[in-house]
């Protein structure tokens, strides 16, 4: 069996994940632990589960799921939530098998299907309208910043690729290629694009022949492949996937990094303001930045479920290391020179930055329930639903049409207010029904209007993010074009709250060994005191692994050891004078908190 859509094994060894990785280039097994950083793209675990299930297995598994994931039949008698027919609700528990649990929202909930390539997947209209508004909204930000979207081919040449030595070394096992056209072969193979770098810069070197040029500023959205042979996990890894890649060129490295900086805060932004997913900005370490980079900016995520942490984007500066690879210079245009002299040449300063489909699981992650999806106002494809109550046998047809017509026109007010709205008016299920297959959806609000309603002119309000009755409410009929959206808005706000709250509690600071690993087991992301030594950090993750004397760990990820995450932006309360570096073996004085975890 050649499928890879065994999401539950994925997930279990995503946890067990101890490669690093970089927003733009993929380690390969092969690689040293230091010549990568990590990525919010879809990444590959270098260490393979302990036990890995039986052929027959699988095929069982992969069988339960596809009988599980088979479309409603409408007709017959009114279908209730819970029949024994009933296949669209989830049946694992968050708490329990999240792989499992994650599996069944994904597919039930109508985000992503699967097709006869493992790794990659279908992105239904629900997930990918997600990607729509983040695409959306992170057009107007780069525009206003002067950046223009472009496209490059998706085939890149061997020898452009291979021009720069510790950049593809990164990603090499993973490069897809085509060696076959039509019926001839391909007198020289083709890579298929894992990342734009080598197949842009060469463009650069040609359209930059002045400091007037600069800055140049161009970013693409489009599709990338790394040919993952690990167990795949949509949205988290994926042989392709979608991203948008910005790749820019300065004049000097204040306004290069001035940019980098702009560019992670939209990054944060996307995440908290439209997914509302709480997010720790800050600089990678020397270990775990890009290969080649000058630095690596990255915003840190949490999934609660697990107590790890996942990069959730990253924003580089290159510094000037590919610009001479490629040959990207300009005169020095301040340089004070005699008549007729020419001034030296400088090698321009790059920046590249990119953010994926990723964002979409790590949001399922963190919002869904036992229920099934919860999704943002902000990007919810559709973000209010009105459900007919109180039809029952004696509802007349004059009375059933006059519902009907009322309802058309809360969905017509709702409309004209900029609310994304549909009206369930199917026949032959009943209201709880709707309701549940709606919840699993994650739909953010739900309105229910009956006889009663109508008669008191209100309208009944149920939030989805928030369960059982202390989510239920109500609205005057009077008030639906203001009530609404700022129902909406309180949704998005109360999402994101609760989520940074728990990510807050979840983040702990640890000044002594004996403290690490203990704390790292009860599911939280540490903030050590650390001396920023690459050679301390691969000890560190040495120690804080299963394998480590002493130690016991997440019996689900045995041989993950903590990572450092990131150099916190904000830093906690300064140390008392003297703190050495919380590694016992180290023994240097320590130079910042660092955030270290377990990483998906």
């Amino acid at each position: 069996m050649d499928r890879i859509e065994n999401i539950s094994e994925a997930l279990a060894s995503a946890t067990m994940d101890t490669t690093d990785k970089s927003d733009t280039v993929v380690a390969a097994e092969s690689a040293p632990t230091t010549t990568a950083a990590p990525s919010d793209a879809p990444t590959a675990p270098s260490a393979a589960p302990t036990e890995k299930p039986k052929k027959q297995q699988k095929e069982a598994k992969e069988k339960k799921v596809a009988a599980k994931s088979k479309p409603q039949q409408g007709g017959g008698a009114a279908k209730k939530a819970g029949d024994s027919g009933d296949t669209k609700s989830i049946t694992e528990p968050k708490s329990g098998d999240l792989s499992e649990w994650y599996q069944q929202v994904i597919l039930k909930g109508d985000m992503i299907d699967f097709t006869d390539i493992p790794g990659c997947y279908i992105y239904q209209p629900a997930s990918y309208r997600i990607w729509e508004f983040i695409t959306e909204y992170f057009n107007d930000k780069i525009r206003a910043m002067g950046v223009k979207n472009c496209y490059f081919p998706l085939f890149i040449s061997e020898a452009n690729l291979q021009r720069e030595k510790d950049h593809i070394e990164g990603f090499a096992a993973e490069v897809a290629w085509v060696t076959e056209g039509g019926k001839s072969k391909l007198e020289k193979r083709l890579a298929v694009r894992p990342t734009s770098e080598t197949a842009m810069y060469s463009f650069y070197s040609k359209k930059i022949r002045s400091h007037r040029d600069l800055p140049l500023k161009l970013n693409q959205w489009n599709n990338v492949v790394r040919w993952e042979f690990k167990h795949a996990v949509p949205f988290l890894r994926t042989r392709e996937f979608l991203w948008q890649e910005g790749h820019t060129a300065h004049l000097t490295e204040e306004e290069a990094g001035k940019e980098v900086l702009q560019i992670l805060d939209y990054y944060a932004a996307i995440y908290e303001e439209l997914l509302a997913v709480p997010v720790v900005k800050g600089v990678k370490t020397k270990n775990e930045q890009f290969p080649g980079a000058h630095y690596t900016t990255t915003i840190e995520g949490f999934i609660p479920a697990v107590g790890r942490g996942i990069q959730a984007a990253t924003s580089h500066c290159l510094g000037q290391h590919f610009a001479k690879m490629f040959d990207i210079t300009v005169e020095d245009p301040n340089q004070q020179i005699e008549a007729g002299g020419k001034r030296d040449k400088l090698h321009v300063w790059q920046n590249s930055w990119g953010f994926t489909t990723r964002s979409i699981g790590v949001m399922i992650l963190i919002h869904g329930d036992d229920k099934g999806l919860v999704i943002p106002p902000r990007v919810a494809e559709i973000q209010v639903v009105i459900v007919p109550a109180g039809i029952n046998a004696k509802t007349t047809e004059q009375e059933r049409t006059q519902l009907y017509a009322d309802i058309e026109k809360i969905r017509s007010t709702l409309v004209t207010a900029g609310v994304r709205v549909e009206a369930d008016l199917r026949e032959g299920y009943t209201p709880a029904f709707k309701w549940a297959e709606w919840e699993l959806k994650g739909i953010p609000l739900r309105l229910e209007f009956g006889p009663k309603d109508s008669a008191n002119g209100v309208v009944a309000t149920a939030r989805r993010d928030i369960d059982g009755k202390p989510g239920k409410g109500s609205l005057p009929l009077s008030e639906l074009s203001t009530g609404v959206p700022a129902l909406l808005e309180t949704i998005q706000k109360e999402m994101f709250a609760r989520a940074d709250a728990e990510y807050a509690a979840h983040r702990r600071t640890v000044t002594e060994w004996k403290d690490f690993v203990p704390t790292l087991n009860d599911k939280n992301v540490l903030l050590v005191p650390h001396c920023l030594g690459g050679p301390c950090e691969d000890q560190i993750k040495a120690d804080s692994t299963g394998h480590a004397e002493g130690q016991t760990v997440d019996a689900r990820a045995p041989s993950m050891g903590a990572k450092s995450l990131c150099i916190p932006a904000e830093q906690p309360p300064a140390w008392k004078e003297g703190q050495l570096c919380v590694n016992p073996k180290c023994g240097e004085k320590a130079v910042k908190w660092v955030m270290f975890g377990r990483s998906y």
